[in-house]
């Protein structure tokens, strides 16, 4: 709506319209031209007498009430309860989009996270403090596999209190009912804070959830010393609900139609995440985003690379296999794994195990497609073991399901056990005391 006759107003300032039979309905300005202000709703503009209704601009940007109490609530995409539950008392009030955390007061992210999950646990190490996407397609079990993470994730060793800020963004109500079922479900609820934005609000509640979500988890990690793992899903929806908002401001658009700013815009929820010098607190981020027609290169998983620490990939592949969850070990990358794994924080063959995995199962896929060309015939005995390695490695270390949760310990043993099926002279990535130490006994002396 274009509002006129209107003096001091700024960018992102929030408003309130009022109708003649006195109902008030929220606005935040997109755009100040002289005198003239251009508002987006957050609810719809159905029933508005334009002669009758008055604008009132409130002097700040959107806010967010914080207190302990949130922990096992539920929330809309502004900040509201949602679960009939009573309104949050707040300790304090704080401004939505947050403070930009200097670099020279960054701490560098080196604890171990346990998901529970051995493809990311083993191979593509979740770390305190670090940003690590989720790369997903349309139809693939993104929503199992987050709720699952959310459900069992942990710091080892560590005395802090855990919080998970679960921030869905643009889903159906199906997926925001299965949410919190699951949460409530298992409990985990008691340590989740939940922000839920549907796919029937407002485009302008679509951009103002993450950065409420992040404004909880800031709280709850910098002011109570809380270990927060903030899930954000989808990030794709989220970016739509931005590019929808810049056509209304009639931007000139860039890559796809987004804005030129998409980067920029990224940026400002990615870089919230992180650790404190000042601070026993930390936030580490899962971002969730479905790749449009699975393209890696589509402007949005490409810009979430740039200013994440890795990517975690799902494959159509592997879910067509019926493998759950279905990472792709492959191409999937964690930058900050070998900082948060080793002695004293996982196991000291780690990094030995997750090279050779790696290896072997790279050179088992490209054994299996040998066999599709050439027929089984054409591989030497040791190639038809590695492949025999991709197989049983699929089924048995990525495939867990979503209620299974293996400690590290439970992985790194499952690796081993799997490394059986190679002659010991293959495992060239491997210290030999090492071998010695875990390899199982049956064959040591192969």
């Amino acid at each position: 709506m274009l509002v006129s006759g209107v003096e001091g107003v700024t960018y992102g300032e929030l408003g309130e319209i009022q109708l003649s039979n006195g109902e008030l309905r929220r606005c935040k300005v997109l755009e100040v031209d002289g005198s003239n202000v251009l508002v987006q709703l957050f609810e719809s503009s159905a029933g508005i007498n334009l002669a009758e209704s008055k604008v009132r601009f409130l002097g700040h940007s959107q806010m967010l009430g914080v207190s302990l109490d949130m922990l096992g609530r539920v929330f809309d995409g502004l900040g509201n309860p949602i679960d009939n539950g009573p309104d949050i008392l707040p300790d304090k009030k704080l401004d939505v989009n947050g403070l930009p955390m200097n670099p020279a007061a960054r701490q560098y992210p080196s604890e171990f996270i346990q998901t529970g999950i051995s493809s990311i646990d083993g191979l593509n190490t979740l770390v305190r403090g670090q940003k690590l996407p989720i790369f997903s397609g349309s139809g693939l079990p993104h929503a199992s596999l987050a709720a699952q993470i959310a459900r069992q994730a942990k710091v080892l060793g560590s005395d802090s209190a855990f919080a998970v800020v679960f921030a869905a963004i643009g889903i159906t109500f199906e997926e925001a009912d299965f949410f919190i079922s699951d949460f409530r479900r298992t409990g985990a609820i008691d340590r989740t804070v939940l922000f839920m934005n549907l796919a029937n609000d407002p485009a302008i509640e679509r951009i103002s959830t993450p950065r409420v979500a992040l404004t909880a988890a800031e709280y709850l990690a910098f002011e109570k010393d809380m270990h927060v793992l903030v899930i954000l899903t989808d990030i794709t929806n989220y970016a739509e609900a931005l590019r929808e908002v810049s056509a209304a401001r009639k931007e000139v658009p860039g890559r796809r139609g987004y804005p030129g700013y998409l980067y920029t815009d990224l940026a400002t929820i990615y870089e919230r995440a992180g650790r404190r010098l000042d601070s026993k607190g930390s936030i580490t981020m899962i971002p969730i985003l479905t790749m449009p027609e699975d393209d890696k290169t589509h402007p949005i998983p490409d810009l979430t690379g740039y200013i994440t620490e890795g990517q975690i990939i799902l494959s159509r592949e592997l879910y067509r296999k019926n493998i759950q969850p279905p990472i792709d070990v492959l191409p999937s990358l964690s930058r900050l794994k070998d900082k948060g794994i080793g002695v004293g924080k996982t196991r000291e063959d780690h990094a030995n195990t997750m090279n050779q995995l790696f290896a072997s199962y790279a050179r088992g896929k490209e054994a299996k497609e040998l066999m599709t060309i050439l027929g089984e015939a054409a591989l030497s005995e040791v190639d038809l073991l590695y492949a025999q390695f991709a197989d049983e490695f699929e089924k048995r270390y990525v495939n867990q399901g979503y209620d299974e949760n293996r400690s590290i310990e439970q992985t790194l043993d499952l690796g081993w056990e799997l490394l059986t099926i190679l002659p010991r002279s293959e495992l060239k990535r491997i210290d030999p005391k090492y071998i010695d130490k875990y390899l199982p006994e049956a064959k040591q002396e192969s």
